[in-house]
Parts: structure tokens; sequence; C-alpha cells
């Protein structure tokens, strides 16, 4: 086989899985991500991918293990390999060749409303703190605030209409009275500067037909952190860690929060209870049982 015949071949698989993926509705991450991932593969394998045994699938998972690839990414790369045989070409090597890698289960790092409370003070501009207060606030996530629109601030009925999130589903969010007098001094300092296009984005990027990018806000959050002294480590995502956690600390019921993040499944939020310290400070330490030893 020429090398000019391989690239054809790969061409017309690759136009073959942007089709099926389109059909069924993946996001255009998602298809990014599936592509992306069979590209490495072919890197690897060398040759047009549905040439390739089930034996090469297995090698390749050995090679992203020995590389130390981490488990969400291989199991991104088996999701992939798995559309595109079982789908694309109907074979069933995938099915022998791959399997998911479990995932260590992690504790969020939880920063305290205190120094939430400082990281949002030492915030650069009221575009920004508002764009963070929303993250913490609401519980959302990066990509769910910068791509909220003025048409989604609901002040009538104070919520927050975040469309098409995760799973590609609408939900509403939470809307205090604190937030809004955020967002009102952010809209006004953004209508003065004529950013704030007509129904356009609430946090417009540098041209603001464009909004805000999570990598831009990501890059805010840790300059308020550095500011704020806050050294523990954290992300951007950890706001919304802090919410849940926060909430679940207040005595919110678990079901109520487990709608505000938008989740499926009650077991995902089930999580924040590993860090609600209630359960913590409600357990006498056995050490505090113990007799003091007299004073020397």
């Amino acid at each position: 086989m020429t090398d000019k015949t391989s690239h054809r071949q790969v061409s017309q698989l690759r136009q073959r899985m942007i089709e099926d993926m389109t059909v069924r509705g993946f996001t255009a991450g998602t298809q990014r991500g599936y592509l992306t991932a069979v590209r490495d593969f072919t890197v690897f394998f060398g040759h047009s991918p549905d040439l390739a045994t089930a034996e090469d699938l297995r090698r390749y998972q050995l090679h992203l293990r020995e590389a130390g690839a981490a488990a969400t990414t291989i199991n991104a790369a088996v999701s992939a390999l798995r559309f595109l045989f079982r789908t694309c070409l109907e074979r069933d090597a995938a099915d022998r060749g791959l399997t998911t890698v479990r995932q260590p289960q992690k504790v969020p790092v939880i920063l305290s409303p205190e120094e939430v409370a400082r990281l949002l003070d030492a915030t650069a501009s009221q575009k920004y703190r508002a764009a963070l207060s929303i993250s913490y606030g609401c519980g959302l996530r990066a990509a769910e605030v910068v791509s909220l629109k003025l048409g989604d601030i609901d002040s009538s009925r104070m919520v927050i209409r975040v469309e098409q999130g995760k799973g590609r589903k609408d939900r509403y969010a939470m809307l205090s009275e604190q937030l809004l007098d955020l967002l009102r001094v952010w809209w006004r300092e953004g209508h003065a500067r004529g950013v704030m296009l007509p129904g356009g984005w609430l946090f417009p990027g540098q041209n603001p037909v464009n909004h805000l990018t999570t990598r831009q806000l990501n890059r805010v959050f840790h300059a308020a952190c550095e500011k704020a002294g806050i050294d523990k480590p954290v992300n951007l995502h950890s706001l919304r860690h802090c919410f849940a956690t926060h909430l679940l600390e207040a005595k919110v019921d678990i079901r109520v929060i487990q709608v505000l993040l938008g989740h499926k499944k009650l077991d995902t939020t089930a999580r924040y209870s590993r860090v609600d310290s209630r359960a913590l400070h409600a357990v006498k330490s056995p050490l505090d049982r113990l007799k003091s030893p007299p004073p020397s």
C-alpha cells in the first residue's frame, strides 16, 4: 500500500466518523476529542486505523499506560476507538482489545468561605469579580459562565438560565441579590465602555463579538489566588466544589444541590458529603477522651 493510498483511506474514514458523530448529535468538543484520539492512535500504529486488530489496540492501551497517561486520557481514547470500531467499522476489535481504567477517587480541595471572600476581593476588575462570583454563587462550570448571554439573567424570577450545559442540558441556576448587584455594576461599566452588545455575551472577550475564554478566566482565578495569599492546590473548578460543599454544610438538602449542579445521578453529588466538615466536627476524637497527664 502506498502512502497516498493510506492517506486516502484515513481521510475517508475520518469523514465517515464525522458523519456518524454528527448523526448522533455529538457536540463539536466531543467530535474534536474523538478525532484527536484516533489520530494519536494512527500515529502510533503507523497505518490506517481500520487495519488494526484487537492486539494492536491492546498494545496501544499498554503504550498509554507505560507512558504515564492519566486514567481520564486513557478512557477518552478507549471511548473514541470503541466508537470508531463499533459504529463506523462495525467490528468488535475494540471490545476485545480495550478496557476502561478505574479512575482514582480524590476528595476535592475546598476553600473556606473566608478564603473565597478574599479571593473575590482580590480579583482585578468588576468583570472578572462578577464572573468568578457566578462560578461560586451558582455552582456553574467555567464553560457555562463564559457562555452566558445578557438575556440569560432573569431578575424578575431571580434565576439564571444555563443553556446547553454539560450533557447538552438546559437548567436554571439560583440568582442571589448580592450577585445581581454585582452583575448590575458590571453591566453599567461594560455598557459605558461599549462592549455590551444587544443580546450579546455577559462576559465579552477582547472582541465583544466573542465571549471570554475559559483559559483567560482561569488565569484571572490563579492571579487572584496569588494576590489573596491562597496557596491551596485549587483551580477554577474548585469554586463549583466550594458551592456544593458550603451548601451542604449549611444543611441544604443534597437533592436540591443535585438539581442546582445539574447532576444526573445523586451519587455524583453525594461525593461532597466526604468533605462536609459537619460530619467531622460531630465526632469527638478519641484523643480528647484521654485523661490529660499531670502537669510536670
